[in-house]
């Protein structure tokens, strides 16, 4: 996206990757569909240690501006749920558009580019195996440290320590939770299991409406990827089971029996047959009066675990933390520090929840320094 901006300006331009084809993360995202963005994108929807400065790239290229990049090059897509728009046939379709379009702004492209050393003196030098590249300007998108068989490396970071800018330490995000010793025997033979939670931090005021996955290892599903970037070591983590519904109400009524076949049956019209058994198997209530029924009740809604990790940046869809956003400038992503210098994308300390805004501040953070340079 950044080369493109560039190229339509008359810049000379050169895209240097190291892999062997481009846009490998782009192929592999959405089930190989790509969520290409998301039309509720908001500045809520990003963390960073300055919730302020993703607003400015943001606001100036929008989801309407990806979509009618889309719409010109003909590629059917659909919105999925809560705002989230993928292709219809496959990702391929968006890289090659983005293809397309460099090749119209005269961008060269160069894959199977290893960098091994830049230096700045009036021009940053880039020395790779085969070439030497000099330009005036070197925009950074590397992006983090997440799936690195597909070729993710600190790069991006150890090039902004290098030229003096801070990073902030990243961390896996947008990824699965493990269980600790006890939860995983209470709970792992329920893998495949799936159901609608509110997945919240008691801590924060962070909570997630959307399907939970229990798996081998623990948890997973767009609730738990979604708290998973805000959760830290050592913190707990609050799963409602049965969001705005209450499973003992009908014992309220007095002619209804009470039987402890009475209420795995009144669960399991809200939970998958498996997990309400299982809760019940772990929770059941020590008698059936109204106080230890309300009990129940709470305790189905106030779910607390403790996980003993994240699988880590193997699973994990994105990386959280990075490059300091006050070592940049807001509207261009230039180094305040190093004139010329540009970080963009998944390298900077934005991160997007889960459902397409990822890509759009890749794309919006692209154009902001295409657009600068």
């Amino acid at each position: 996206m950044c080369a493109i901006e560039a190229g339509k300006r008359g810049r000379r331009v050169a895209v240097l990757e190291r892999a062997d084809r481009l846009g490998k993360k782009i192929l592999i995202s959405g089930g190989g569909r790509c969520n290409f963005t998301n039309l509720r994108c908001q500045p809520e929807n990003f963390l960073s240690s300055n919730p302020h400065f993703a607003k400015s790239a943001l606001a100036r290229y929008t989801p309407p501006d990806f979509i009618a990049l889309v719409e010109k090059h003909k590629i059917p897509y659909h919105e999925k749920t809560l705002g989230q728009l993928f292709c219809d046939r496959s990702a391929r379709d968006i890289l090659n558009m983005l293809e397309v379009e460099c090749r119209a702004a005269g961008v060269s492209i160069f894959l199977n580019t290893r960098i091994l050393q830049v230096t700045r003196t009036t021009h940053f030098t880039i020395q790779t195996e085969a070439a030497e590249f000099c330009a005036p300007a070197l925009v950074v998108a590397t992006g983090g440290l997440s799936i690195p068989k597909i070729g993710a490396t600190a790069f991006g970071y150890n090039l902004a320590r290098q030229f003096g800018l801070k990073v902030l330490d990243p961390w896996p995000a947008l990824v699965p939770l493990v269980f600790d010793a006890g939860d995983r025997s209470r709970y792992s033979d329920l893998a495949g299991v799936s159901a609608e939670v509110i997945a919240s931090l008691s801590a924060a005021d962070y909570r997630f409406r959307e399907k939970m996955l229990v798996t081998h290892h623990g948890l997973s599903g767009p609730a738990i990827l979604q708290i998973s970037s805000y959760w830290k070591p050592g913190n707990s983590i609050r799963i409602d089971l049965a969001p705005g519904r209450e499973f003992t109400s009908t014992f309220r009524d007095p002619k209804t029996p009470r039987t402890p076949t009475a209420l795995r049956t009144e669960l399991r019209k809200i939970l998958p047959s498996r997990l309400a058994d299982r809760w019940l198997d772990l929770h059941a209530p020590a008698s059936l009066t109204n106080q230890a029924l309300a009990d129940c009740e709470r305790a189905l809604h106030t779910w607390t675990i403790t996980p003993s990790g994240t699988e880590g940046y193997e699973k994990a869809e994105v990386t959280a933390g990075g490059v300091d956003t006050g070592e940049l400038s807001a509207k261009t992503m230039e180094s305040r520090k190093v004139p010329g210098l540009f970080f963009i994308g998944e390298v900077v300390d934005v991160t997007g929840h889960l459902g397409g805004f990822n890509f759009q501040w890749a794309w919006a953070s692209g154009a902001a320094a295409g657009r600068a340079i």
